[in-house]
């Protein structure tokens, strides 16, 4: 099958096979695609990931939160892992800290 392939590379070109400007062309375009999946991926997610890092390291006693499951509760606890939510009076849950997906209202100062 790697002979057929050899075959026909040199089939229209005849002699010592393609030029060197191909390399360049190739490693260029690499480059640009590499450029585009960057700034079109990779960098809007990093950023995304920085913001959700600020805002659970910004949580408080107070705050309502939604959970990414879509959960809505009150911040009555707080540890490095896991928070503690009233979702309803006197019924509590702990969740991972990690699993908190908006803060929706800020604690008011009194």
């Amino acid at each position: 099958m790697t002979d057929l392939v050899y075959a026909m590379g040199n089939f229209g070109g005849g002699g010592s096979g393609a030029g060197g400007g191909g390399d360049i062309s190739f490693i260029i375009m690499m480059a640009v695609i590499f450029a585009i999946f960057y700034f079109l991926l990779i960098r809007p997610q990093q950023q995304k990931q920085k913001e959700h890092k600020e805002m659970l390291a910004n949580i408080n006693h107070g705050d309502m939160v939604m959970t990414s499951g879509g959960i809505h509760g009150k911040v009555t606890a707080l540890t490095d892992a896991v928070v503690t939510l009233e979702v309803a009076e006197k019924v509590r849950i702990k969740v991972a800290r990690n699993c908190i997906g908006a803060v929706l209202q800020k604690a008011t100062k009194e």
